[in-house]
């Protein structure tokens, strides 16, 4: 399939690589929710604070940074390929629609699913929140030449930054609307809450970069596409450590000398994911590129039970997160917390005592990847067999 001239995508657009590197962040996103809910520290300080932290739970949520740019530009990529099957009319279409119900995923599902809190008294406005507005937005913004919609997304993504210092006071419209735009921020209306944790300006950047991205995947046969994913994705980190070590623009947390060399390298790696600063993005969709690179080659088993998770990514996310959030509940039932303590809980207000050490978090991550293969391979034989039943591309 990687090699399959562009025709041939009207009517086969799946990309084997691209469906292997989003399994991959899939998988890996898992453990920063179980991380959550089930490591001991997980609440009681910042993974990426020096005071606190140790090099193993450092990397532990390092890693996991790889996974929200990576889910959101692909998404883009896959919006181009399914563009050329569908045409431009009927995805834009497409993408305005499952955008806003996306938004309604986020406010409805995902926040009961991290909370378990019938009333929804706190509004989380996190991944699937910027992914869908971003959708929204993309879905005007394909109608532009490449060239110009290209242009526009390197320079959200150059120069966001920019706009660190501004801010609206308040908890006015104004002050929600920016923030919703470009500052992480919490918001008390009572009787409810919003946390604006995914502002979503840097993100509609990395989506449509993702949709201008995709062409590489019609133009080009796969030995031309190799060098110029080796040449992106190589620049990409260039950029990221000749920008980082002036410590002059492109993140507001700087990096410093350490009490060890191996904090100093980590503090040189620990770039702003609220929202995602123009270093963090070189930083993660780099790599990611690079990696294209190499396994853009037929699957062997591993791959293709990596592959499964993305090619269903919305199941999967929704999905592994109830696991996780029942998991955790169920421990804690068993280790002897009331229901209403444990309901009253969740990653922003944890039981005292409950955890554990991070190598059982890790044994726990593996366990629910592996229950979610079979649903997610079940599901996705489902989908792909039934390409008449229009709701499932929501999913």
């Amino acid at each position: 399939m990687q090699t399959m001239p562009p025709q041939q995508l009207k009517t086969s657009y799946r990309i084997q690589s691209i469906d292997l590197l989003r399994g991959l962040v899939m998988v890996i996103m898992a453990l920063d929710h179980v991380r959550d809910f089930f490591h001991s520290s997980a609440q009681l300080y910042n993974p990426l604070d020096f005071s606190h932290t140790s090099t193993p739970i450092f990397l532990t949520r390092w890693i996991t940074h790889f996974c929200a740019p990576v889910f959101v530009f692909l998404a883009g990529t896959s919006a181009f390929l399914t563009g050329i099957r569908k045409g431009k009319k009927a995805l834009s279409k497409f993408l305005l629609t499952r955008g806003l119900w996306l938004l309604l995923i986020e406010i409805i599902i995902m926040n009961f699913a991290f909370s378990f809190d019938w009333h929804l008294s706190v509004v989380f406005l996190e991944t699937i929140w910027a992914l869908g507005m971003s959708m929204v937005v993309l879905s005007f913004l394909i109608y532009l030449p490449k060239r110009i919609l290209l242009i526009i997304a390197l320079l959200i993504i150059a120069c966001h930054n920019m706009l660190d210092g501004v801010h609206v006071q308040g908890n006015g419209l104004d002050a929600l609307g920016w923030s919703m735009l470009h500052e992480v921020k919490f918001f008390q209306y009572s009787p409810f809450q919003i946390l604006v944790l995914y502002p979503v300006l840097p993100w509609i950047g990395v989506m449509a970069a993702g949709y201008c991205f995709g062409e590489l995947y019609t133009r080009f046969d796969a030995a031309k596409r190799k060098k110029l994913l080796i040449i992106i994705g190589t620049v990409c980190i260039l950029l990221f450590i000749l920008i980082r070590f002036t410590n002059w623009y492109g993140d507001p947390s700087l990096w410093s000398k350490q009490k060890t060399s191996v904090f100093t390298i980590l503090s040189f790696i620990n770039t702003t994911k609220y929202p995602p600063s123009l270093l963090y993005i070189l930083m993660t969709i780099g790599p990611a590129i690079l990696l294209l690179a190499f396994i853009e080659k037929p699957l062997h088993r591993f791959g293709n039970i990596i592959a499964t998770y993305g090619k269903v990514p919305m199941f999967y996310f929704i999905i592994h997160f109830y696991l996780i959030h029942i998991a955790s509940v169920i421990t804690a039932l068993i280790g002897g917390y009331s229901i209403s303590n444990i309901l009253k809980s969740g990653p922003t207000n944890p039981m005292q005592g409950f955890g554990f050490r991070l190598w059982i978090v890790y044994l726990i991550w593996i366990t629910i990847v592996a229950l979610m293969y079979p649903l997610c391979k079940r599901y996705a034989k489902y989908k792909f067999s039934h390409p008449e039943k229009w709701w499932l591309r929501y999913l």
